[in-house]
């Protein structure tokens, strides 16, 4: 496969991912659901054409000759007219399972589809944030749940590499994209832009034949000094996140929670106490360090756990600026950090490595933390509202800046929000993924960040396996009524 810039300018072409084969090797005669002379649909098929089905007898839905009531396919066209959805077959060894919460239009061919394996583009024959190993992934972030170790190659925005490595090896095979370059995969027109998550987070855009779509992975609209602005993507079909989607989550301007932080610190540190704030990880913490640093004069010292400073060594790398941390204790008594702030993951929380300290306050950087019983449940002093994705009203703005006609929501409150927008106008539904938002992720490099932090009562709306959790739906039955 060979790629080059868009543009007038040609980017000497190199190889980015092995083409898997023609066609032919790929998937034998017959795809999953064919048509052919006599074929599913049989005399009288659901849908039936005209002679010669786009798709023909190797097709993935297609169907042969034959006109009204004669042995058309199940979903056919006539001479690759209307109802043919593709007749590009998967990759072999990943069965496509075809989406059944919309109505496709029967002219377009669908550019993403789910899969046993994660959300697939037919097309280019590659995975977008795949929760099994596959051959080619296309990762939005780093993240434990999008980005998954095992996979024959990478496509990732080059500004967060260092990070993805850290996380996945150096063994990894990952292609570095710039921010709007684009290549192509087998005719599909792929590019990378910025998310706002995190350091090297991206929304995935996919376009052929004049139909474009777009995968948010997860995303936020506030500031951040640690990684490029949210930039909305015009697109016909919009994939997005929907992790904190009820009128309940509403973020206070990041300068106000960043206050909250810093006079905290300087309230312990006045009766010799040290400050452990829990945060996650990767994208969390270096976001607080960042902030802090734009603040300048701090009171005192930064500790960091192994797990955030692993990340954080990466951050520098890529030429983020970060005050000053250490990290390797070694044998000192609890009184030489009296006043210092120490970030943590929640998994460190009651370990050994955090007795040390002595006397402490204890507080917690999350978006959960807007619901007050998460924060007496995490047993800690203190709750900042702080979140690296989209709250309420940003959700809605950043899919409105799409102008998708379509829209599907993953993981999160997708319900709700797919509720309003169908009650708005737009024509959304829910797509069950793997996926699991703030929170939910389990780092296996890093240790457990956090088993889960959605709220009692404000479970997420998808139980175990992708079935309604009814308590939630009812939930965000009320939720939904509220005025955004």
């Amino acid at each position: 496969m060979l790629w080059t810039l868009e543009g007038d300018v040609e980017r000497p072409t190199k190889p980015i991912w092995r083409e898997p084969g023609p066609l032919s090797e790929r998937e034998g005669p017959g795809g999953r659901v064919t048509g052919g002379p006599g074929g599913a649909g049989g005399a009288g098929g659901r849908v039936t054409g005209g002679p010669g089905g786009a798709g023909g007898a190797g097709g993935r839905l297609a169907g042969g000759p034959g006109g009204a009531g004669g042995a058309g396919g199940r979903l056919a066209g006539g001479a690759g007219g209307a109802g043919m959805l593709a007749s590009f077959p998967p990759v072999r060894g990943s069965m496509v399972l075809m989406p059944t919460m919309t109505m496709m239009n029967a002219s377009r061919v669908p550019l993403v589809e789910v899969t046993e394996s994660g959300l697939f583009c037919p097309l280019g024959g590659f995975h977008v944030d795949p929760w099994r190993p596959v051959a080619r992934a296309v990762v939005t972030h780093a993240h434990a749940d999008h980005a998954l170790a095992g996979c024959g190659s990478y496509l990732a925005a080059r500004e967060g590499l260092g990070v993805l490595r850290a996380r996945l090896g150096e063994a990894a095979a990952i292609t570095g994209l710039s921010y709007g370059e684009v290549v192509e995969v087998n005719g599909v027109r792929v590019s990378l832009h910025p998310a706002g998550h995190i350091l090297g987070s991206a929304q995935v855009r996919i376009e052929h034949g004049g139909e474009v779509w777009v995968v948010s992975g997860d995303y936020k609209l506030e500031s951040d000094p640690t990684c490029v602005a949210f930039e909305p993507i015009r697109c016909h079909t919009f994939i997005s996140e929907s992790t904190f989607g009820l009128p309940i989550y509403r973020w206070q301007p990041p300068h106000q929670v960043f206050d909250q932080i810093s006079g905290w610190w300087r309230a312990n540190q006045e009766v010799g106490r040290a400050s452990v704030l829990f945060a996650y990880a990767l994208g969390k913490s270096q976001r607080i360090l960042g902030e802090l640093a734009l603040r300048g004069d701090l009171p005192g010292p930064i500790v960091t756990h192994g797990a955030v400073e692993v990340i954080t060594a990466a951050y520098r790398a890529a030429g983020i600026g970060l005050p000053e941390t250490v990290y390797g204790l070694g044998r000192t008594s609890p009184s030489s950090w009296a006043g210092a702030l120490i970030l943590a993951p929640p998994s460190a929380q009651g370990t050994p490595w955090i007795r040390r300290f002595g006397s402490y306050s204890s507080g917690f950087a999350s978006g959960w933390m807007r619901i007050r019983g998460t924060r007496r449940r995490r047993a800690v002093d203190r709750g900042f509202v702080l979140s690296d994705h989209a709250d309420w009203p940003g959700l809605l703005a950043a899919i409105q800046a799409t102008g998708a006609e379509r829209v599907w929501l993953t993981h999160g409150y997708s319900a709700v929000v797919a509720r309003w927008l169908r009650e708005h106008g737009t024509d959304a539904d829910v797509v069950a993924t793997q996926f699991r938002g703030e929170g939910g992720a389990v780092d296996a490099n890093l240790g457990p960040e956090d088993p889960g932090d959605a709220p009692a009562g404000l479970a997420f709306d998808q139980g175990p396996e992708g079935k309604p959790d009814q308590a939630a739906s009812q939930t965000a039955k009320q939720a939904a009524e509220a005025q955004p």
